[in-house]
């Protein structure tokens, strides 16, 4: 179970990294069921990046790999290559390695 507490540490540990690295977040916790529990965009960060967060997480959770291990897969011959247009879009595509968290 992630509680919100484990979700406000992960975030925090998210805005550091965030911050060393001068590039604003969006970043997205979800349980172990894929629901989300808690999500913050970083002042800067993208508006557009808010349904990418979170549908990362979910999909990173549903297949139960980290995202970095996700986006090397979903390129052109890897076994989740396509995984952007199944179920009905909502996997996101994994092809920006922009998340500096596993």
């Amino acid at each position: 179970m992630v509680t919100l507490e484990d979700a406000r540490r992960v975030i925090s540990a998210a805005e550091k990294k965030a911050l060393e690295i001068g590039q604003p977040m969006n970043i997205a916790v979800v349980d172990g069921g894929g629901n989300l529990v808690a999500h913050v965009r970083m002042d800067g960060a993208w508006i557009g990046s808010i349904d990418i967060s979170i549908k990362k997480a979910y999909t990173s959770r549903a297949f139960n790999l980290a995202t970095k291990d996700l986006a090397e897969q979903s390129q052109s011959g890897g076994q989740f290559f396509g995984i952007h247009a199944s179920n009905n879009g909502f996997h996101h595509d994994f092809c920006w390695r922009n998340t500096p968290l596993q």
